[in-house]
């Protein structure tokens, strides 16, 4: 695998140096920013496999530049950050964030994870395409698995992000079966569950949502109570 380049945006120098210092030691090319404007002139002009943001930084917000990086590109996110109440995080992972650690950090934690994350997207970018099934049908729905996007009966498009696209892609691969929040996070994001860890029931609930604004939609993803969710679209042969 090549060298993952990894953006840190963080207004904050000492913190900013602190980070790139542990991630250049772990032999990664690391490009700074200390807000938008920075960072969006850095993602311009370099390849970034991974970003590392703050949500409390000077003019746009770390939340307000995650909705644009989402718009524009499925590079992997991860959130930095003092906030720590459950509304920024789920708002954070709504927005379609990879991961969200909450400051104080322990350096080995924050290196694993963003290792773990960067191992399972960097190799989905480089392997050849070599999947026979290029789109899931399903109720009149379309999971295009080139262009990520879901497509209602319309055939209006939503772009998903990575998380979603992940957990869509491997409720089509196993239709009608029980999925743990644990393999689920596992197949979205690499890492294992740990308690209070709601991204899985965010990602769904983000998910849902396409369906739900679609009345004629049957139930496509139920809640399995104990257990975890199941897929319950008719996929086409």
């Amino acid at each position: 695998m090549v060298t993952p380049q990894i953006l840190i945006v963080e207004d904050e120098v000492i913190t900013r140096n602190t980070l790139k210092s542990i991630f250049e030691a772990e032999g990664y090319n690391v490009f700074e920013a200390g807000d938008g404007t920075q960072m969006h002139k850095i993602i311009s002009t370099q390849k970034v496999d991974l970003v590392i943001m703050d949500i409390n930084l000077p003019g746009k917000n770390g939340l307000m530049l995650a909705r644009e990086l989402r718009e524009n590109t499925d590079t992997a996110l991860m959130f930095l950050t003092g906030r720590d109440n459950e509304v920024d995080k789920i708002l954070g992972l709504e927005i379609g964030a990879d991961d969200y650690i909450t400051k104080p950090f322990n350096p080995r934690e924050l290196t694993i994870r963003a290792r773990n994350l960067l191992q399972r997207t960097m190799l989905e970018q480089h392997k050849q395409p070599q999947q026979e099934i290029e789109q899931y049908r399903f109720n009149g729905w379309v999971l295009d698995l080139n262009s990520h996007t879901l497509s209602n009966p319309e055939g209006e498009e939503f772009k998903l992000p990575r998380s979603e696209f992940r957990a869509m892609l491997h409720f089509c691969e196993n239709p009608g079966k029980i999925q743990t929040r644990e393999e689920l996070l596992r197949k979205m994001t690499g890492r294992d569950l740990k308690p209070q860890d709601r991204t899985v029931d965010v990602t769904i609930r983000r998910i849902r949502k396409h369906f739900e604004n679609h009345p004629s939609t049957p139930e496509i993803i139920a809640t399995i109570h104990g257990e975890g969710y199941r897929f319950c679209g008719e996929i086409e042969r």
